[in-house]
């Protein structure tokens, strides 16, 4: 084999490994683009019914308050009014001692303690407000880490535009979602470029959520052209400059 036949094999396969590590990370529009075929009418109806869950370990601010503050005083001795529901699901409240409140959303709580506190007080105000509601994301997004969130409320869209979104390299319809209810471990998938994530059951997320984006496919496979493949390729261009050199110095 003359020396141009080695350099046209050489361009050849610096050619071929480029083009390869290029369609490695290459996406398609359908891996790309979130909610597809939204319906309107079925994101409407999930936003309307939601309010979040109180639950064990949660950090609550409850407030009393009425037209006579005086009667409302004895219900407000703790400084801070904030009350941690304990493994069982209760707090110790003043004047009415032990409340189980896990299982039940705000309002239902804050009923439950209006009713109980008529006998106390006229036309009783109370205000609950969870103070560590936060959530982490992990994996291909901008800005990893754990948020607090000051509303308790917060969709799966809504964390991961907090997080600065995905990255190109995140895959989106496979996006991991754990949570912990009861001591036990759930672990969901949403698929972002579906419609159908809007009535799932992590649509809108939980105290102390996870959402995991993992790497997709491309990202996965370039993964593997780290500095080695990088310096293979520099070799390789290296051969064929003298090469080439060494033909044009023989002529």
């Amino acid at each position: 084999m003359n020396i141009k036949s080695i350099i046209l094999s050489l361009k050849k396969y610096l050619l071929f490994f480029s083009l390869s590590i290029l369609l490695f990370s290459c996406g398609s529009r359908k891996e790309i683009v979130y909610f597809q075929n939204v319906d309107s009418d079925g994101i409407s109806k999930s936003i309307l019914n939601y309010d979040a869950i109180i639950r064990p370990d949660d950090l609550l601010e409850i407030s009393v308050s009425a037209l006579d503050q005086d009667a409302a005083r004895p219900f407000n001795l703790n400084d801070e009014q904030n009350y941690l529901v304990d493994a069982n699901g209760n707090i110790d409240f003043p004047v009415l001692g032990k409340l189980k409140l896990a299982g039940l959303n705000k309002i239902q709580s804050k009923e439950m303690i209006k009713d109980m506190l008529k006998d106390y007080i006229k036309d009783p105000i109370v205000n609950i407000r969870t103070m560590n509601f936060k959530i982490t994301i992990l994996g291909e997004v901008t800005r990893p880490g754990s948020y607090n969130i000051p509303n308790e409320r917060i969709t799966l869209i809504e964390a991961l535009g907090l997080a600065g979104d995905m990255t190109i390299k995140g895959k989106r319809e496979n996006v991991l979602v754990i949570r912990e209810i009861d001591g036990e471990r759930i672990s969901t998938r949403i698929d972002m470029t579906s419609s159908d994530l809007f009535h799932s059951s992590v649509y809108f997320l939980m105290q102390n959520d996870v959402i995991y984006v993992e790497p997709n496919n491309s990202q996965v496979k370039s993964s593997t052209i780290g500095p080695s493949t990088t310096e293979a390729l520099r070799i390789v261009s290296t051969l064929v400059t003298v090469a080439a050199l060494i033909v044009s110095i023989t002529r």
